[in-house]
């Protein structure tokens, strides 16, 4: 049976195809050579507190449509006076309803660094990204075999964009390791099944320990309660909260202040 994870990567691969026959690397290179609303990342990622990277998205395979009215300017504007250090915009077509231009929408706006969320699987998608402004790229090693991994990592670091390095298994931590200069995200969600176990931190979180960049801690996220035990229990600060966030979000702006005043 194909799992989901298998199915985005086949539409991934013809999306890429498209956007090849109207921009060569060049193009992309003389783009981004011109755009000049750049921001670290990692750097906003804070070693003492809470950073919440707030993910903006309209839909997902495992939810369904999220918003129905879906506006990201608006929802990051909501996000940046809430207290998020960072946002996530997911931009994969298909699956996910996004967009490239969401990045450089919000940008207008919100000085807040973006990373871009999709799937990685060809180094030429790097310099996509940072032509629309991304000040970070997401590298999910379920998604693509070690070669092709650091071949995306290196154009990034050639690009001074951040890295987030994805992992679910223990095979895949030791991997991350790897990756000196990158961010850890420990993905609750097994993006094969779609099943989310916050277990998943606890468990390779002492395999990540190791890596002297920050750890994010990415899916399931409920709840300041939840924050606030895994802070405890893993000394993990940063976080990547979606849907619980995107539901309500007149209510949960407020969630989002909770968590952002949590003391490690």
């Amino acid at each position: 049976m194909t799992n989901t994870l298998e199915k985005i990567i086949v539409d991934k691969k013809n999306n890429i195809d498209k956007f090849k026959k109207s921009f060569t690397i060049e193009d992309l290179k003389k783009k981004v050579s011109s755009y000049k609303n750049y921001l670290n990342f990692k750097d906003k990622l804070k070693k003492n507190e809470i950073s919440v990277i707030a993910e903006i998205k309209k839909a997902s395979p495992s939810a369904g449509v999220i918003v129905e009215n879906y506006e990201p300017k608006s929802i990051a504007k909501q996000y940046s006076n809430s207290g998020a250090s960072c946002l996530s915009i997911l931009t994969e077509e298909n699956y996910f309803k996004g967009k490239l231009e969401h990045i450089s929408e919000v940008k207008k706006d919100v000085k807040l660094p973006i990373l871009c969320k999709d799937f990685f699987i060809d180094p030429y998608q790097v310099y996509l990204a940072k032509s629309f402004g991304a000040d970070a790229i997401l590298i999910i090693l379920a998604a693509i075999n070690e070669k092709t991994a650091q071949e995306i990592y290196s154009v990034a670091e050639e690009l001074n964009l951040s890295t987030i390095v994805e992992v679910h298994t223990e095979d895949e931590a030791r991997k991350a390791l790897n990756f000196n200069n990158a961010i850890i995200g420990i993905n609750n969600r097994n993006l094969k099944t779609l099943k989310t176990d916050i277990k998943t931190t606890y468990d390779l979180h002492k395999i990540l320990i190791k890596h002297s960049g920050p750890l994010v801690c990415e899916s399931g996220i409920k709840s300041e309660k939840e924050v606030e035990e895994i802070v405890k229990k893993t000394k993990i600060n940063n976080f990547l909260i979606g849907e619980s966030l995107l539901k309500d979000l007149d209510k949960n702006s407020s969630l989002l202040k909770r968590i952002v005043q949590i003391s490690p």
